[in-house]
């Protein structure tokens, strides 16, 4: 009987969900201040939110993941596949739950120049299968908003990807 109770006691100590992601960047960032952590976590859960607009976390999307996750001061391979890897594991409750609180914390922590540029990655992420769905295009448009940006930011950063709207595709 108490085997069993402290057995499930030690389970309950190892992060779950969007907690998962955030001790992965804790744990391969450990040079860096809780602010830092925070935005990376933040950054990495909105690309997850992003990628999974559609219900498909491609493998290309991953693939783009994982580039955005190498631009990161600090970040080794390893640390790339453990994020990446935390992220696959909780993408459902990081792309439906997570999103205010993610842009939240960029809002409080973030420049808008920083801002402007993690919208930028989001849309070079949605674009990343060859096509930008409308739930991609609603669900950026929502994120932007919740960064604190105009639909002006949304609209520079998505032009360059504006062949990919599948609202603008020949059905």
């Amino acid at each position: 009987m108490f085997g069993r109770w402290l057995r499930s006691s030690a389970a309950a100590t190892e992060p779950e969900g969007a907690e998962a992601l955030a001790h992965q960047v804790g744990k391969h960032l450990p040079d860096a201040d809780d602010d830092t952590v925070r935005v990376v976590t933040a950054i990495t859960g909105l690309l997850g939110v992003i990628a999974y607009a559609d219900r498909d976390y491609s493998a290309s999307e991953e693939t783009r993941v994982r580039r955005e996750l190498s631009r990161i001061h600090g970040m080794t391979d390893v640390g790339i596949e453990a994020i990446a890897e935390a992220l696959r594991q909780n993408i459902l409750e990081i792309s439906t739950v997570q999103m205010p609180r993610y842009a939240r914390t960029l809002v409080e922590l973030a420049d808008r120049e920083l801002r402007a540029e993690v919208l930028e990655v989001l849309v070079d992420l949605s674009a990343a299968d060859g096509v930008i769905s409308n739930d991609e295009v609603k669900l950026l448009r929502t994120v932007t908003q919740a960064l604190g940006l105009t639909q002006q930011d949304y609209n520079a950063a998505q032009h360059r990807h504006r062949d990919k709207l599948s609202a603008l595709k020949p059905r």
